[in-house]
């Protein structure tokens, strides 16, 4: 069983997902901002995070990251090796954002088709660039769930004209999500929460 709490954070309201089955061992994905909001989504849950988890290097997902680190020393990070140049650059940065500095537990090991276990969750990579070029999702194949940070939203996916993006590599991502089942749940970078087989009858970029 997978439990689930998305907050829309930060400026931009980039979603960020506390995902977990044993509450002493939650996961972070996309820390964007906002670190009191999601240490409220913690306490109200009694939970005790011991993962972080990039789906990509953009500003809006990643900010929060050293502050998590403050309030919980030494958790792991796990962000895709391509995205390293540019999460943690000095261009990595619009305001009211400032510039993400690189923590000291990233892990950058995990590529495409590695499985994150922990707390007794499970996640397959998925590597789908196209929106970034270390941009991932991560696939709970038992739980029906995938994470997709900013590779989809729902009716659209995301843009491929900022610095890294590439139209190509974005279409042969999205023929990757095409193959998982439809009934799976997507919890989207941006905006509502959506299911593929909704995206793969409604979705024109599908």
């Amino acid at each position: 069983m997978i439990n689930r709490c998305v907050l829309p954070l930060g400026a931009y309201e980039a979603n960020c997902s506390i995902l977990w089955s044993d509450p002493d061992h939650a996961w972070i994905v996309d820390p964007g901002d906002d670190m009191d909001s999601i240490e409220d989504c913690l306490n109200v849950h009694h939970l005790t995070p011991g993962i972080i988890v990039l789906t990509h290097g953009h500003f809006d997902h990643i900010s929060a990251v050293n502050d998590v680190l403050k309030r919980y020393p030494g958790l792991p990070i796990y962000l895709h090796a391509a995205d390293v140049p540019l999460a943690f650059s000095p261009f990595n940065a619009m305001p009211p954002y400032s510039v993400t500095q690189r923590p000291a537990t990233l892990d950058t090991s995990k590529c495409d088709g590695d499985t994150l276990s922990y707390g007794g969750l499970t996640a397959q990579i998925i590597h789908t660039p196209g929106h970034t070029p270390g941009s991932c999702c991560l696939y709970f194949e038992k739980e029906h769930l995938l994470v997709a940070g900013d590779m989809l939203f729902l009716g659209s996916i995301g843009r491929t004209d900022f610095p890294g993006g590439n139209i190509h590599a974005m279409q042969q991502s999205i023929e990757r999500l095409k193959q998982l089942p439809d009934p799976v749940d997507v919890i989207t970078g941006h905006g509502p929460l959506t299911t593929l087989g909704n995206e793969k009858r409604s979705n024109p970029y599908f």
